[in-house]
């Protein structure tokens, strides 16, 4: 008799066991469920979404290498950048493109979009340099030779930034420049020079940057120079409202600041 009761005292304290180990086994079942309806979010928090981004041409390289590494700092985030003259881009929003976010070349056409956009955040300052071909074969030294009618001078159409940047340090300098072209952006006005179909042309420090191999950069004193600001925001039509913020907002962290700057950009 003693040996039975031993045996359902044992019984009925496996049952206990079992089902007191089942509790914990069953509040980990509730943390996956909570972690599957959480993986929208990447492993920093932020939100996980396929971001398309409006970029000014001149961020064409360093936003290449910045978005590769949001990306790996964001699992499950795709960001897709479509560059172009900030004017371009403007007429994109206001057509109602599908976009998330846009960072311009200037503070003005940022401006012109406040209705289309949140608060922007300046992330990056530039300067003007004039670019020339390899060896600077015309023996450009100032802004003052631009002025020479003999020279093949290229600048940006005055409703660019680059372009209305460029009008303004020429006109402060009272320099009469009478460009073969004028372009839409300052990716064009440095393909120009690098093929040699223009002697000379104005673009942003750190577009002649990345063409060192094919043009030459005569540096412009800052007294005669004019500081561009690059502002960013997030669309108030994204689909992808906190993901968008969230990439606005690391264009101002350390890792960025230093991809901006190791590219020739200056500290906002």
């Amino acid at each position: 008799m003693s040996f039975t009761l031993s045996a359902a005292v044992r019984r009925a304290a496996a049952t206990a066991l079992t089902a007191a180990l089942l509790v914990p086994l069953t509040a980990c079942g509730g943390d996956d469920s909570d972690a599957g309806a959480k993986s929208t979010e990447s492993a920093t928090g932020a939100p996980e979404a396929q971001l398309t981004v409006l970029a000014a041409s001149s961020l064409t390289d360093v936003f290449k290498t910045a978005g590769a590494a949001y990306e790996k700092e964001n699992p499950g985030t795709k960001v897709t950048f479509s560059f172009a003259g900030s004017q371009e881009l403007a007429a994109q929003v206001e057509q109602g493109a599908p976009a998330d976010a846009l960072v311009t070349a200037d503070t003005k056409t940022m401006e012109g979009l406040k209705d289309d956009t949140g608060t922007p955040t300046v992330i990056a300052k530039n300067r003007l340099v004039i670019a020339t071909g390899e060896g600077n074969p015309e023996k450009i030294e100032n802004l003052r030779d631009l002025a020479d009618t003999e020279l093949k001078v290229v600048l940006a159409a005055p409703e660019v930034p680059v372009g209305r940047y460029s009008e303004q340090v020429l006109d402060a300098g009272r320099i009469d420049v009478k460009p073969v072209s004028q372009e839409p952006n300052v990716r064009a006005v440095l393909s120009k020079v690098e093929l040699g179909e223009a002697d000379a042309g104005i673009v942003y420090k750190t577009d002649a940057a990345t063409a060192t191999d094919k043009v030459d950069a005569i540096e412009i004193p800052d007294g005669q120079n004019a500081v561009a600001e690059y502002p960013a925001a997030t669309l108030k039509a994204s689909e992808h409202a906190e993901a968008a913020a969230a990439f606005v907002a690391w264009l101002s962290s350390p890792e960025a600041q230093k991809l901006l700057q190791d590219a020739g950009f200056q500290q906002p």
